[in-house]
């Protein structure tokens, strides 16, 4: 993560963001900068429109528990369901072992 935050502490400060600015703002923070996720971080970053990731990343705050609250009722109605399905098959299975049964009684 703290990465992502000296990529986005660079570019608010309008430098360009490059793997030596990058390195020099991690250890500033006292993180020893690891070249590959350094090198990752600047490629990916390459072509990257910012501040248009930084607005549609943005979510209002009034909508956040709306949201949750979806999730939340989602959530539940899958649970639900998974357990109506491991219902259903565990009577499938008896039905099928009472079936066996008979075979060989």
């Amino acid at each position: 993560m703290e990465y992502i935050y000296a990529a986005m502490l660079l570019h608010k400060a309008g430098q360009k963001i490059e793997e030596a600015g990058v390195k020099k703002v991690l250890e500033a923070a006292g993180v020893k900068p690891d070249e590959a996720r350094v090198k990752a971080l600047v490629a990916a970053l390459d072509g990257v429109n910012i501040d248009e990731a930084i607005k549609k990343a943005a979510v209002p705050v009034a909508a956040a528990p709306a949201a949750e609250s979806g999730e939340a009722k989602a959530e539940g109605a899958a649970k639900e369901e998974k357990k109506k399905d491991a219902e259903e098959e565990k009577k499938s299975e008896e039905q099928a072992a009472a079936g066996l049964g008979s075979l060989f009684g």
